[in-house]
């Protein structure tokens, strides 16, 4: 197949991490017999030193005709002083929001080889599977926001349209694996999470009545996750509940670096990036942790190119990887050597195997 990858590779380490994921996605297409073309964008912090704008129309615009959007990692402390007028953070949010993905898709899956490098104990992280899907286009993010010398006031809002379209989503994820959906709030206090409970009982008696429904509290979720991680399927909440928990949860894995995310809407389109930040204290190192980056990428074939025997191979190559010791500065332990991101790259190319 031919499809056109629009790449914004942004700031710190988000070009590194960015590089090995295209240079597998390049690999998958010939060995599969494939044509990606990557389109190199704009976008962050990069954009604004350079246009004056994190997300540039033609950014924007290039995106919108691409058949997926691989995203790196942007911000850091050169846009981020409390008076600076643009920050990256408005684009990524203006690109979800423009790009219509209220869904982001976050799994978290302990490797047996990285059971050790998880700060919790063995018998805790071993075989959690488990998947966030995070609202991502409302909610406080979103919402009207003031400050002057008196105060300052974030507004979250949700309509229930908002709710109902991430649940959904959600849903049929549980129905694929386990059946077990538990929606994280925080309705003892909130009324947007009272409006989040009510929407979410009523979608699934009417929608999913074989799919089992727990209702959890954030600050409850947040316990849980650490002290039994083992009983969640698939999890989903509101976009800050899952912007804090979905980081949490990267602990169980061992590493912030290894998460990948898929960002998708209604159509086939979807943004994929890694959960972690730019990192700017080790941008140029070649030290950065590209798993996440390069999972991310086979989530993107999965979701918005439909080729999922090409992001299985892919998936594969990076477990090998993991099995034979080919570790990254975050996760290595005492005994294994750390590798560079260009070399953790290369393991996952080496280990890449054409179809049968």
């Amino acid at each position: 197949m031919r499809a056109t990858i629009a790449v914004l590779a942004g700031d710190g380490i988000g070009p590194e991490v960015t590089a090995e994921s295209r240079r597998c996605l390049a690999a998958v297409a010939r060995l599969f017999r494939h044509d990606f073309e990557f389109l190199d964008l704009p976008f962050g912090g990069a954009a604004i030193d350079a246009h004056a704008n994190p997300l540039p129309d033609a950014t924007l615009a290039a995106c919108r005709g691409a058949d997926a959007v691989l995203l790196g990692a942007i911000g850091g402390p050169k846009w981020s002083a409390p008076d600076a007028p643009l920050r990256p953070e408005a684009g990524l949010l203006r690109l979800r929001k423009e790009l219509g993905v209220y869904a982001n898709l976050r799994p978290v899956k302990v490797h047996s080889a990285l059971v050790d490098a998880s700060t919790l104990k063995p018998e805790v992280v071993r075989d959690v599977d488990l998947i966030f899907v995070r609202e991502l286009t409302g909610g406080i993010y979103f919402g009207d926001k003031q400050r002057d010398a008196r105060g300052a006031r974030d507004v979250c809002v949700y309509e229930v349209g908002e709710v109902e379209r991430v649940v959904r989503v959600a849903a049929r994820l549980a129905q694929g694996r386990r059946g077990r959906l538990t929606s994280i709030d925080k309705a003892n206090v909130l009324e947007t999470s009272r409006l989040w409970r009510d929407v979410t009982q009523h979608l699934m008696a009417r929608e999913f009545p074989g799919v089992h429904l727990e209702h959890m509290l954030v600050d409850a979720a947040a316990m849980h996750l650490i002290r039994r991680p083992r009983d969640f399927d698939v999890l989903v909440t509101e976009n800050m509940f899952g912007d804090i928990l979905t980081d949490e949860a990267s602990m169980l894995a061992g590493s912030l670096g290894l998460l990948p995310s898929a960002s998708l809407g209604d159509g086939r389109r979807g943004v994929y990036e890694p959960i972690h930040g730019s990192a700017p204290d080790i941008a140029g190192t070649n030290s950065a942790n590209p798993y996440g980056a390069i999972l991310s990428a086979a989530l993107l074939m999965r979701h918005s190119l439909q080729l999922g025997t090409e992001a299985a191979a892919l998936e594969r190559a990076v477990s090998d990887a993991f099995a034979a010791g080919a570790l990254t500065s975050d996760l290595a332990l005492p005994h294994r050597r750390a590798l560079s991101t260009a070399a953790a790259g290369d393991a996952v190319l080496s280990r890449l195997q054409p179809p049968p």
